[in-house]
């Protein structure tokens, strides 16, 4: 697109732990003005627990936001000057007890461009050693070890609903498929 729109200064309309919203305005090629509440975020990993070739360890976490317990892979949120590989080694740790020996960075990708600016990091890890999780306060995980053909069963069923989780099980099995 040639003729993007041109903003003008953000107004911070809320500041919380983990994100801010901003109200943002923009004035189109044609004149029109318009506003757009948008999510600003530190940025976020999604990590992809190899126990084997044949083994995903996921986690079972309650959302509040959702009000449901789901099905995911381990994730959280980039402190400041953090960088994606360094959450991602202590995000694993915190939420399953597991330290990887090998991390690999696959690709990044928009949470939901259409609410915010969310980045989020796909990683790989294998070469796993339990350790002891330390769970942030109110986190309720459990661990849970799935062999590839329950994953895709799972993912039949529509029983794993987070995008992220979806996003990184469907690149392990692309993977596992173009390996055979």
């Amino acid at each position: 697109m040639s003729d993007q729109p041109s903003p003008t200064p953000e107004k911070v309309l809320f500041s919380g732990q983990r994100f801010r919203i901003h109200q943002v305005s923009s004035e189109l090629p044609d004149g029109t003005r318009i506003e757009k509440q948008i999510i600003r975020h530190p940025g976020a990993v999604v990590i992809l627990p190899l126990l084997d070739p044949d083994h995903v360890l996921m986690i079972r976490n309650y959302r509040y936001s959702v009000a449901r317990t789901l099905l995911e892979l381990p994730a959280g949120t980039r402190e400041p000057d953090e960088t994606p590989a360094e959450t991602a080694t202590r995000e694993l740790n915190e939420e399953t007890g597991y330290i990887a020996g090998n991390l690999q960075f696959i690709q990044s990708f928009y949470a939901a461009p259409g609410c915010g600016d969310e980045q989020m990091f796909l990683f790989v890890a294998t070469d796993l050693q339990r350790s002891s999780p330390n769970r942030e306060t109110g986190e309720q995980i459990e661990n849970e070890v799935l062999p590839w053909t329950e994953v895709e069963a799972q993912l039949d069923q529509g029983a794993i609903q987070d995008a992220k989780s979806l996003i990184g099980l469907l690149y392990g099995l692309r993977r596992r498929q173009q390996a055979r």
